[in-house]
């Protein structure tokens, strides 16, 4: 493994062991722009995760927003590895000691029945695979201080992962236009976030056609049973410590949580 890799891959495990936010790694670590290597990096500690007994289940879609991307200087969206420990049931408390900089947004999960192999993927494809989808709260986070990332710190850093949430009232696919579906993200009941399905590459069934090709190119297809976070449907909002978020999405219903205080009280 490069040594720069390697060592990034360490900076970003020692800043989630030890709760402390590191320093970008591009221009140190990681060229500016290599997305190949930030995803190296990503792939070097998702295999260490797994050595170590954390199960994978499915992967989240990142920067599926046009105006997001521009922000990054990027035109394609990004992935990560889901793992079953990231799993937080549907109202459960978070404990914020878990998290170092929480940001909560809305989403639609696709809960796949059929396995994703092809290289060149289709809607009709992520349709005929799709077992059923659900309400999701994406809890991101990120180890990278201030959340100063470019699309290389994002990538290195698993797609700035945090948990998840999911519903747990499955909808067919059929029955939901996943276009023009809307969204509100709500804190202490008053809307903090809105969006639609349109703001997820036009469509969340295109996120998941995009990373199910890309990983079946990398060797690394989505099978059965794996979780697809498809990418938020409207902007990410910072966590208040304490407060509590509910995600209503249209045809989907909707699903909650809440956190903590740094202190551990609710």
């Amino acid at each position: 493994m490069n040594a720069d890799i390697e060592r990034a891959a360490e900076v970003l495990r020692h800043a989630r062991d030890t709760a402390t936010p590191c320093p970008p790694l591009r221009g140190d670590l990681l060229p500016e722009g290599d997305v190949d290597s930030a995803y190296a990096v990503q792939l070097a500690q998702v295999r260490r995760w797994t050595a170590e007994g954390r199960r994978p289940v499915g992967a989240k879609i990142g920067l599926t927003n046009p105006a997001v991307q521009g922000s990054f200087g990027v035109y394609q969206p990004d992935f990560g590895v889901l793992f079953a420990d990231m799993a937080v049931n549907d109202g459960a408390e978070v404990d914020l000691g878990r998290l170092l900089q929480p940001r909560v947004e809305a989403e639609i999960a696709f809960v796949l029945g059929a396995g994703l192999d092809h290289e060149q993927v289709t809607v009709v494809d992520v349709i005929r695979a799709t077992d059923c989808l659900l309400p999701a709260i994406e809890i991101v986070d990120s180890r990278v201080a201030g959340w100063d990332i470019s699309i290389v710190d994002t990538v290195a850093d698993n797609a700035s992962s945090g948990l998840f949430v999911l519903g747990t009232t499955p909808r067919r696919i059929a029955d939901v236009d996943l276009r023009l579906c809307g969204a509100v993200l709500e804190h202490a009941g008053e809307p903090v976030s809105v969006g639609a399905g349109a703001a997820c590459l036009g469509n969340p069934a295109h996120a998941v056609a995009w990373l199910a090709g890309t990983l079946a190119r990398a060797g690394r297809p989505l099978r059965a049973g794996d979780v697809v976070l498809s990418g938020a449907l409207g902007p990410m909002v910072p966590v208040t410590p304490g407060g509590a978020y509910e995600a209503r999405v249209s045809g989907l219903g909707s699903v909650r949580t809440c956190f903590g205080t740094r202190e551990g009280k609710a």
